[in-house]
Order: structure tokens, then sequence, then C-alpha cells
């Protein structure tokens, strides 16, 4: 045998050998968003460029999303290596050290281009511990044509009052046609979502400045009953069992005048692929509930992320897919394959600069103006971090069981009052259980 033939038969031995190299895989744990599963339709893109790992998703209904990570990041039973969270866990797990820092996303990742308001909320002492896949204030979508026909034109900054008359207006229920679609759907991120930002522009919080809770102030009081009412009357039937995707389904078929949620349904709505009323949506601000529209108005800020249980074996291989997840390069791939309106929005100044994004994206102005307006700041009579939620640990919990009973409310088997008396009563004791209350 000669030299060159010894040569070749090694290298085939060597190739029977050695197994090939070994990938890995990386479960994502994700919510059933529609923004979350475009990602998944495009992963395919990243395993292309990083043949090393794979990615296998775990998609689920937002409650049980937030169900199943917060049990499994507290025990560390490391079922995911990708967590879906919202600028409400990041900074509370972070402080645990369940949370590992995202400081190695790569050279080309531009940490400084994401919205101020959307980092600081998922940082703690200037690091990042989750990078936003979309971010999120709250608007209101109206049927401008149902508008028209009723004779009326939506303000730029409407109060409730107006969006009750109107839903009157627009309701058809002979033609399947309901007035408004609101959240219903009982939890601490759901209906409370909701609820919580409608209180503050009734004027009221969830705790004062003692943290003793606040569902039966005034301003608590007059934003369910309007709520219940409202939805009783000119809401669709069984709406206590609605959430976002249930509203979006609805408004996309034309059953909804008017739908106050968060800014992301802009690109679903507008979408004639998704949307049978796509050429007939209008964008204004939330609505308040009173005058000169106290506690800075309805906003609320929210941002879908992606972080990294801090237990993770997998820390690398993670922060490569989150780098690719959530940089401006994503975006433009979203571009290229659906169109510059089914970008995710509201995490990236570069964005909003974007001429190609502007134009096709109607809803941009509006998402832009109200993530800058919501402050969620602690004040005089607000101990709390947050909007729509309390940034404390125990508002998980306390939130959707306050949920529950408003939406035994809207579905009528209580009264306000008595909604409102129990959740008073819970978010009592378990303040002061916790220590809150002394």
């Amino acid at each position: 045998m000669n030299l060159q033939s010894w040569a070749l038969g090694c290298v085939a031995a060597l190739a029977i050998v050695l197994p090939a190299q070994a990938q890995t895989v990386l479960t994502v744990g994700t919510v059933n968003n529609n923004d979350m599963i475009r990602m998944q339709r495009l992963t395919p893109e990243f395993e292309a460029k990083h043949p090393d790992i794979k990615i296998n998703w775990v998609t689920l209904e937002e409650n049980v999303l937030r169900q199943r990570v917060t049990t499994d990041i507290a025990t560390k039973g490391g079922q995911f290596d990708v967590l879906t969270i919202g600028n409400y866990e990041a900074p509370i797990w972070a402080r645990k050290d369940w949370l590992a820092p995202l400081d190695n996303l790569g050279a080309a990742f531009d940490i400084d281009g994401l919205l101020p308001p959307v980092r600081d909320a998922l940082s703690v002492n200037g690091k990042l511990f989750a990078s936003p896949f979309y971010g999120e204030s709250v608007l209101t979508a109206y049927r401008t044509d149902l508008m028209q026909k009723a004779g009326l034109t939506m303000p730029e900054k409407p109060t409730w009052s107006f969006i009750t008359q109107a839903a009157e207006k627009m309701t058809d229920k002979s033609a399947g046609v309901y007035g408004i679609c609101l959240r219903g759907k009982p939890g601490w991120g759901e209906n409370m979502a909701f609820l919580g930002s409608l209180a503050r522009s009734f004027g009221a919080n969830y705790f004062d400045a003692a943290w003793k809770p606040q569902f039966e102030s005034e301003g608590w009081k007059k934003a369910v009953a309007s709520y219940v009412e409202t939805m009783q009357k000119f809401g669709p039937p069984g709406a206590a069992s609605n959430g976002f995707n249930e509203n979006l389904s609805l408004f996309a078929q034309g059953k909804c005048g008017m739908w106050i949620d968060a800014t992301s349904l802009g690109s679903f709505v507008t979408n004639p692929q998704q949307s049978q009323v796509s050429d007939k949506v209008g964008f204004t601000a939330a609505p308040c509930g009173v005058d000169n529209c106290p506690n800075g108005g309805a906003n609320w800020l929210w941002a879908w992320s992606l972080a990294i249980p801090a237990s993770s074996q997998k820390k690398e291989a993670a922060e490569t897919f989150i780098a690719w997840a959530t940089d401006s390069d994503y975006s433009k791939l979203v571009a290229e394959k659906e169109g510059w309106g089914n970008v995710p929005p509201g995490t990236r100044t570069s964005l909003y600069q974007n001429e190609n994004y502007l134009k096709a994206a109607p809803f941009a102005a509006e998402t832009l103006r109200s993530m800058n307006a919501a402050d969620p700041s602690t004040g005089p009579d607000k101990p709390y971090v947050g909007l729509q939620f309390a940034a404390i640990p125990e508002f998980q919990g306390l939130g959707t069981a306050v949920g529950q009973q408003i939406a035994s409310a809207l579905s009528g088997t209580i009264t306000v009052d008595q909604a409102l008396a129990a959740a008073q009563s819970q978010a009592t004791r378990e303040m002061t259980r916790a220590g809150y209350i002394k």
C-alpha cells in the first residue's frame, strides 16, 4: 500500500468512528400570539445559518405559559432553555438570580437601538436580562365605516363616555355586529391588563401609598361598573371567555365596531390576508375615564421578551438564538417574507425612522406615542412600579384572583359591588400575609 492510499484509508476509518457534530436542542416556551407563530415559521432560516442548533417550540395559551414558565424557573425544572416572559417577570426574576444576564448577544446586536422605555423595563442595574421580541402599549382600533354610519367622529383622545355612546350606535346584533370587544378572560395579564389601565384613567391605582388595596375606591367602582354595563349591552356573547386572540378573530371577521387592546393588534387587523375589514380600520388613543386623564392616561407598557434561566447549560446557544430573533435583521427578514406592515413593533427606535415601515403601518405613530407616554415609575400615591400591573411577586396570583371576580360580574353571576368587595378582601388578606400592610 502506498502512502497516499494509507492516508485515505485512515481518513475513511476516522469518518466511520467519529460521530457527526452533535446538535444543541433549545426548547423555547412561548405564547400562541401571531407574532410568535410567525417566528416559528421562520425558524428554518435560523437553523440554516446555525446547523449546530435546533429549536424545539412549546407554544401555549397566555395564562398557561405564565404558569408553566413560572413553575419551571422557580423549581429549576429545566424544561425550557429560552423563556418568553415580559417586563413584569424580568426584573423580579433577575433580582432573585433566576435569569442569566444577556451579556453576549454579539457585536452586531444593537442594544442601544432598543426603545428606552422597553430596555429600562427589562434591565436591572444596567444589565439586560430579557431581549424584547415585540413591545406594546394600548390603543383603540375602530371601524371607520361604522363610525361614519353612526354619524360620529372619533376624537384623538376619546373619553370612556364617548366610547360607550359610539358602542351603542355601532351595535347591530341582527347583523352579528357588536359595538365593542374587550378582554373578559380572567388573568393578571388578560382582563386585568385592560381593567388596571382603565381604572388608572378614572384616577385609581391598585394600592395606595400604604399598600392598601383600592378595589372599593370610587375610581375602581366607576371603571368596572362602566366596563360591565357597556360589555353586557354592546359586547359579544361569552365575552368573559375572550382574551386578545379571541377578540382579534372577532374584529378581523367584522364583528366588532371598536376594540381597545394592545398596540400589537395593528399589523393583524390591517393585513388583508388576516382581516376582512383591513381597509376600514382607524386608530386612536385608548379612552380616558374622566376629563384631563389622571395618572398619565390609560397607557400600559408591555414587551414579550426572550430570556434564559440562570441554571441553563446551553446559554451560548440560547444567546445566539435570542440575538437572531430580536435584532433588526429579523425585522428585515419578516419584511422580506411578509411585508413591512407585519414586522414586530415596539422594540427599536430605527423601526420608527424607517419610511417603508411608516407607510405600511398606519398604527405606527399611535404605538410609539402611547409607548413613550407610558410611565411605570412610582409616585407619591403609587408605591409600586408598573401600569397595568404592580411589579411585586404577589401580583401574579392576586391579579388573577381579582380578574376572576370581575369576569364573574361580567358574566352576570355576581354584581360589580360583590366582585369588588371580594377582590378587596382577597387582596387585603394577601398583602397583609406578605407583610406589605403592617
